[in-house]
Formats: C-alpha cells, sequence, structure tokens
C-alpha cells in the first residue's frame, strides 16, 4: 500500500520541479529588467529635471536682461532727442549771429559730437539688444524641442510599461492556469491506473 503512494508522491515532485524550473529565469530576468528600467527612468528624469531648471534659468536671465536694454534704449532716445533739440537750437542761434561766436561754435561741435557718441552708442545697444532677442528666442526653441523628446519619452515609456504589465499578466495567467490543473489532477482514490493518470501533466490544455 505505501509503496503505490511513494510512487505518486515521487511522480507528482518531479512533475512539480519540471513544471516550475523553467519559469524561474523567466521571472528572475523580468525582476532584472524592471529593476534596469526604474533605474534608467529615475536619470532621466533627474537630466530632465536639471535642463529644465537650467533651461528657466538662462531663459529669465536673458529676459531680465532684454528688459533692461529696452529701458536703456528708451532713456537713450530720450537724451539724443534733447541733445538733437539742443543743437537744433545752437544751430539756429549760431546762424543767426552769422556764426561770428566762437563760443557758440565751440558748443555747437560739443553737443554735434555728443550726439554723435550717443548714436553710436544707440546702435551700438540696437544691435545688443537683436542678439539677445535671437539668444533667448533660441533658448526657447530649445526649451520647447526639449520639453517634446521629454514628452515622447514619456509616452515611449508607458507604453514599455503597458507590455510589462501585459506580460506580466499572461505569466499570471499560466501559473494560475498551471496551479489549476495541478489541483485538479491530484489522486483523491488510491487504484493502480489513477496512479497512472495523475502522473503527468495534460501538455494540450498547458499549450492551450
Amino acid at each position: 500500500m505505501s509503496s503505490w503512494k511513494s510512487h505518486v508522491r515521487s511522480q507528482l515532485r518531479k512533475r512539480d520541479e519540471k513544471e516550475k524550473v523553467p519559469f524561474t529565469g523567466v521571472f528572475t530576468c523580468l525582476s532584472e529588467t524592471q529593476e534596469r528600467f526604474e533605474y534608467r527612468n529615475q536619470i532621466l528624469e533627474e537630466i530632465h529635471v536639471k535642463s529644465q531648471e537650467k533651461s528657466e534659468h538662462l531663459a529669465e536671465k536673458l529676459s531680465q536682461t532684454v528688459s533692461d536694454l529696452t529701458a536703456v534704449l528708451y532713456l537713450k532716445e530720450a537724451e539724443i532727442q534733447y541733445w538733437q533739440s539742443r543743437v537744433s537750437h545752437y544751430h539756429k542761434e549760431a546762424l543767426r549771429l552769422a556764426k561770428g561766436s566762437s563760443s557758440l561754435k565751440s558748443t555747437l561741435y560739443e553737443y554735434e559730437f555728443t550726439v554723435e557718441c550717443q548714436s553710436k552708442e544707440l546702435a551700438s545697444l540696437h544691435k545688443e539688444q537683436k542678439r539677445l532677442e535671437e539668444a533667448l528666442a533660441q533658448l526657447q526653441r530649445e526649451n520647447d524641442q526639449l520639453l517634446q523628446r521629454w514628452m515622447d519619452r514619456k509616452r515611449e515609456e508607458a507604453y514599455r510599461v503597458n507590455e510589462y504589465n501585459n506580460k506580466q499578466e499572461r505569466w499570471h495567467k499560466v501559473l494560475r492556469y498551471i496551479k489549476k490543473h495541478k489541483d485538479t489532477d491530484k489522486p483523491s482514490v488510491p487504484e493502480a491506473d489513477a496512479t497512472t493518470k495523475t502522473s503527468t501533466v495534460n501538455h494540450n490544455d498547458l499549450c492551450g
């Protein structure tokens, strides 16, 4: 009596080992893949945050510089208008006095020189403003591209996570199916033909 029971237990143990061993490497591989995926995702997230912070800081700094230069330009333009009015005034005064006063001529030359210097400075400031506006626009484009790449990467990561979850679900279904058949195949009556029937797994059911 004990002989056939021992035989049944032995066959069941062999069957269980044969079913469990092939999946051990699969779950180990899946676990390692998940760890690498999470580590890579963390690194990418940190890089994105740092790049975003740097871009925002540069954009804010450039925007402030452009704003400051714009204010300076307004002041310079007002100053030039003032000097131009003064030049015009003294020029008319010099013409009225028949340009005979060396003092007025000297003042006129001084104001004309001042206007010329201010005009050159204004032109230089205009160039600097244009350069900074172009740099700000370029930075904005790069920031938009960075945001787009980050969104694309997030979509790809979501797709991979869904694929991984689908694979996990399929493996869980397989394991539940195997467990179900293990439970239903256990012998309930100590007969010789029952022992023979429960010693193997129905391969066609597992494949289905």
